[in-house]
């Protein structure tokens, strides 16, 4: 993944590959701080992800400053982020691009269950 930094942020492309489909999400925030994943609600119903009310639950995603949003937990089986193929991966859906203008944000969760390495100077985030 290639970043590029917007308003001092590090922001990347990923691919989002869940039942067979695949998406292209731009402008997702590579997050440190962030301890989920989380993608937006209407960017990711393209590939089928949507809110599954019987298996997840409603949370509270808060941000610096203690604002809350409404988001949903769910485990979600068999994605794939970037190529990296989740089995098994505790992911938040909500209003990421209204409210942040983002598509998403990769939490460290992620990070950590991927191996990713961030380099600031090549202005690059790749595997171990």
């Amino acid at each position: 993944m290639k970043i590029h930094m917007e308003d001092g942020l590090p922001i990347v492309s990923v691919s989002l590959g869940y039942k067979g489909k695949i998406i292209i999400l731009d402008d997702v925030l590579l997050d440190t701080g962030c301890s989920n994943t989380i993608f937006d609600t209407d960017e990711v119903e393209g590939v089928g992800l949507i809110i599954d009310r019987k298996n997840g639950s409603p949370r509270r995603m808060y941000g610096v400053g203690g604002e809350s949003e409404l988001c949903y937990e769910q485990n979600v089986k068999e994605m794939e982020i970037d190529n990296f193929r989740l089995d098994s991966f505790q992911l938040q859906l909500g209003i990421t691009k209204e409210t942040y203008g983002f598509n998403g944000i990769l939490g460290v969760d992620f990070m950590i269950k991927s191996g990713l390495v961030i380099d600031f100077n090549e202005k690059a985030v790749f595997r171990k």
